[in-house]
């Protein structure tokens, strides 16, 4: 890991810890392991996957610590939610505005910046079905790594959209 990616990791670790126990959550050793592993990954795992990252750690932690974990810092504005995906809601602890490609092959999801996204305007008609908290880009299509592994059919609903299209939480 490069000194600017562990400097990354490093400061959404310490932001995480310094919001919770501001809110006044006992910062346990299974909640610190389950705030690193979220905090050093890109991947956008889903519970299951960090509960198997951190167990190799940690074997007394539980599924249910790490659901429990998750969807407290959902609660605190900590991390974002994207899905539904196929496999369940996954987690995103890079809160700074970006965009998602997501395979529909493989379920790969990556982020992107790109101004041009950021700059795009919501319509009235969104507007007007409630407040808007956040907006995002997901991109969906055929990773390069499974273009090159010719694998057939993708895997899941086949009839996936493959254009992009506009999300909000």
């Amino acid at each position: 890991m490069s000194n600017k990616a562990h400097s990354k990791v490093e400061q959404r670790l310490e932001h995480l810890k310094a919001i919770a126990k501001n809110a006044g959550v006992k910062l346990t050793h299974q909640r610190l392991e389950i705030f690193r592993e979220l905090a050093a990954t890109e991947e956008h795992p889903d519970a299951d996957s960090i509960f198997r990252a951190v167990q190799q750690r940690m074997p007394t932690v539980s599924v249910d610590t790490v659901y429990r974990t998750l969807w407290m810092l959902h609660d605190l504005g900590l991390v974002t939610t994207l899905g539904p995906q196929r496999d369940g809601v996954r987690f995103d602890a890079n809160l700074e505005q970006h965009h998602h490609y997501v395979c529909v092959r493989c379920g790969l999801v990556r982020d992107f910046e790109s101004a041009d996204l950021n700059a795009l305007h919501v319509p009235e008609a969104v507007k007007e079905l409630g407040s808007i908290a956040d907006a995002h880009v997901e991109v969906r299509g055929v990773c390069t790594k499974c273009l090159t592994q010719r694998t057939g059919e993708p895997s899941g609903n086949a009839s996936t959209p493959t254009t992009p299209r506009s999300s909000t939480p």
